[in-house]
């Protein structure tokens, strides 16, 4: 009888251990679908299709990178968040866009929707067409303040790091200047060279290429830290032009929606905490582009991003953007 006894406990304890383990080893049987809703070519594409490589590798199953620009943004977020909830449909980004959305009227979703799957921070650049006369960013300052609302940015909408550093700029200095939109980071960076835009503020590691084969001058990072850009070197911060100068980090990520299953987060969790560490292809990335390489998961992800998706929310607000207050859809004003 207790022989009986202590193997049915014995029984239940490995079934109690096993549960989470099993939990943590989701295998896909089919290609995952993971919707950039941005352009190709722009950082979310860039720093997604190096982290789908490594997930290939970790999880045994092809990721399908599905690009569908428009709307800032929204459209392949919805996509997403429309999909059945098995969790063969992912979607990516920056966080601080996917928290603005329902702020704006555009996607009926909060921050705290989704699983958040962070790999690198990145850094906002002024970078201006080199043949524009301005070679730092007081010169850049005085003349917009000269000229309001005629000096052109392109961004890629009115969620892009780009429009997010704008306003901050504004928020500090005043200046007026002229927005021209395009489907993603990487046309807004190709338009500016080309000379139809004056400047960009989109991030580093879209404008790392063309900063290093000086088609773009970089001013100044949008922040109070400076950028050691590798094969070029030192880009200013902002904070040295405007005194007291900060912006929160731009964290970027894969985001499933929740309700997908819990085998499928609780693996992603494993990998993010065991293997996208030491993620050597994601280090240099970070690296060559200009980017913070700093994966996080869990609660440690969505601590990290608020003050980001706080500010960007904020911004879009007082500039007149949003169609409700943030602090009504749960973002409290910072």
């Amino acid at each position: 009888m207790q022989k009986r006894f202590f193997l049915a406990a014995l029984a239940a304890a490995t079934l109690t251990v096993a549960g989470p383990a099993a939990a943590q080893n989701w295998k896909p049987t089919r290609p995952i679908n993971l919707i950039v809703p941005w352009a190709a070519g722009g950082s979310t594409d860039q720093v997604t299709r190096v982290t789908a490589a490594e997930l290939e590798k970790a999880l045994g199953q092809t990721i399908v990178i599905v690009n569908q620009p428009g709307a800032s943004g929204a459209i392949g977020t919805k996509s997403a968040l429309d999909a059945p909830k098995d969790g063969y449909t992912w979607t990516a980004g920056a966080a601080q866009d996917l928290g603005a959305y329902q702020a704006l009227g555009s996607v009926n979703t909060n921050i705290k929707d989704w699983h958040l799957f962070l790999n690198v921070a990145n850094i906002q650049v002024i970078g201006v067409n080199p043949q524009r006369p301005w070679k730092n960013a007081k010169e850049l300052l005085d003349d917009m303040k000269a000229r309001p609302g005629q000096i052109s940015v392109a961004t890629a909408g009115v969620t892009s790091a780009a429009h997010a550093a704008m306003d901050e700029i504004v928020k500090a200095t005043g200046v007026k200047y002229k927005e021209v939109s395009y489907d993603g980071g990487n046309p807004a960076v190709v338009a500016t060279v080309a000379g139809e835009a004056d400047l960009t503020t989109q991030l580093a590691v879209e404008q790392a290429d063309m900063i290093r084969g000086k088609r773009l001058r970089p001013l100044a990072t949008v922040s109070d830290k400076p950028l050691e850009l590798e094969g070029f070197g030192t880009i200013p911060p902002l904070s040295q032009t405007v005194p007291h100068f900060t912006a929160p980090a731009n964290y970027f990520g894969i985001f499933l929606p929740k309700g997908v299953p819990d085998e499928v987060v609780k693996t992603l969790e494993k990998i993010w905490a065991e293997q996208m560490p030491k993620s050597e292809a994601l280090k240099k990335y970070a690296t060559s582009r200009g980017a913070l390489y700093n994966p996080l998961a869990g609660d440690a992800a969505q601590k990290a991003v608020f003050p980001a998706v706080q500010s960007n929310a904020w911004n879009l607000h007082n500039s007149g953007k949003t169609k409700v207050s943030p602090d009504t859809v749960g973002i409290p004003k910072p």
